[in-house]
């Protein structure tokens, strides 16, 4: 499935090559660099890039580790499963250059296990690397040394977030660590840990290649750059696009050719569902982040049965050792099988509404604290709907 271009970004390369450029550098200097182009995480949390990996440079140990968290379960993302089959080179230098930067010898690839296809592929580019002194000891004669490791994962949602990924590269089983320590500075093995998502290390190879200020070109003031957005539901042109931060949700409508739409889940399952009275917010993270999902949903489409397979899901990939994701979850979809039944009270959707106020708090990890966002925003903007069914 190809990009499609908003601008030519992901397909530039005006100041040659990324990783040349980034091994004339300082570590400081590349760091300082991600950090003055205001690139944050792609993953969708937003956490900036440059801050993370001077954190990692900063700690001290001998031993440090990059890890690219491309496990990309989250419902209705796409988007790092293209730049790994079409922007390889974007995503495996941005990750030498990210160990250049921190100190770091070592690199896994956290490859999502139904990704299992590309692993040859994969795997036959990083020995390509190598022959090409890209990869290996000596990188291009600086001095460097860094190496790269494809690791598959599971089929484990929850390894989507950072520590559970961790732990599972540890071969345990994939569940979220206490925070803190952070994996910058207790990460895998206990060493110093930078975990980004693909896409983050593919714009950290174009900031390499031209400068921080192209790449403030995009985007808005605290949303700089391009965004990769996997869009489909109700739509004549599904696929990946590439869009400036700042786009509004009518517009994005536009370009993919939907007609007669409801609602937009931004985010995936764990995102937002936003009405069509809101369409003139932008995807941006001073308004609606988005990891790179957006859904969308037509007049025809049920919300209550939308929310329904929505839960189910957060039922089934709940890793289970926090109370309030174990049980809230559980307890959020009994609550919709009663909606749908006719046989939840008031009281009964306003306890319920709570609960999950309540997990966005009291959840360990990401999982818990964002499966209540479609439950709370779909029931609020369709209230009326869902309860004169």
């Amino acid at each position: 499935m190809p990009i499609i271009n908003d601008k030519e970004f992901f397909d530039y390369e005006k100041n040659g090559n990324g990783l040349e450029n980034a091994l004339n550098k300082s570590q400081n200097d590349i760091i300082f660099d991600i950090k003055d182009s205001g690139l944050k995480g792609r993953g969708g949390a937003g956490f900036p890039t440059g801050s993370k990996w001077m954190f990692a440079l900063q700690a001290k140990s001998d031993i440090k580790y990059v890890i690219c968290n491309a496990d990309e379960g989250e419902p209705g993302t796409f988007k790092d499963r293209v730049l790994l089959d079409e922007y390889t080179k974007f995503v495996f230098e941005g990750m030498v250059i990210a160990g250049y930067a921190i100190g770091a010898e070592k690199g896994f690839l956290y490859l999502r296990g139904e990704y299992r296809y590309l692993y040859k592929k994969l795997q036959n580019y990083l020995e390509n690397m190598r022959a090409e002194n890209k990869l290996g000891d000596n990188i291009l004669g600086k001095g460097f040394s860094f190496d790269i490791e494809i690791r598959l994962g599971s089929g484990a949602y929850v390894c989507g977030e950072e520590t559970a990924l961790i732990e599972s590269l540890e071969g345990h089983r994939g569940e979220a660590r206490n925070r803190p320590p952070f994996p910058v500075n207790t990460g895998f093995r206990g060493k110093p840990t930078i975990v980004n998502n693909v896409e983050s290390f593919a714009d950290a190879y174009l900031i390499m290649c031209n400068g921080p200020d192209w790449f403030k070109e995009f985007g808005t003031s605290k949303s700089t750059g391009m965004k990769l957005i996997s869009v489909s539901g109700d739509c004549e042109k599904p696929g990946v696009y590439e869009f400036p931060f700042g786009l509004t949700i009518k517009e994005l409508l536009q370009r993919v050719g939907a007609e007669n739409t409801k609602a937009v889940q931004v985010g995936g399952a764990s995102g937002i569902c936003i009405p069509k009275e809101e369409f003139d917010r932008t995807i941006s993270f001073e308004d609606i982040p988005t990891g790179g999902s957006i859904i969308i949903f037509n007049e025809d489409r049920d919300m209550l049965q939308v929310l329904k397979n929505f839960m189910e899901f957060f039922v089934e990939e709940s890793c289970g050792q926090c109370t309030p994701c174990r049980i809230g979850n559980v307890k959020l979809l009994e609550g919709v099988e009663k909606i749908e039944k006719g046989e939840c009270s008031l009281s009964h959707y306003q306890e319920l509404l709570r609960l999950g106020g309540t997990m966005q708090v009291a959840s360990k990890c990401g999982l818990g604290q964002s499966s209540p966002n479609p439950f709370i925003s779909i029931l609020t903007h369709f209230e009326d709907e869902i309860f004169s069914l």
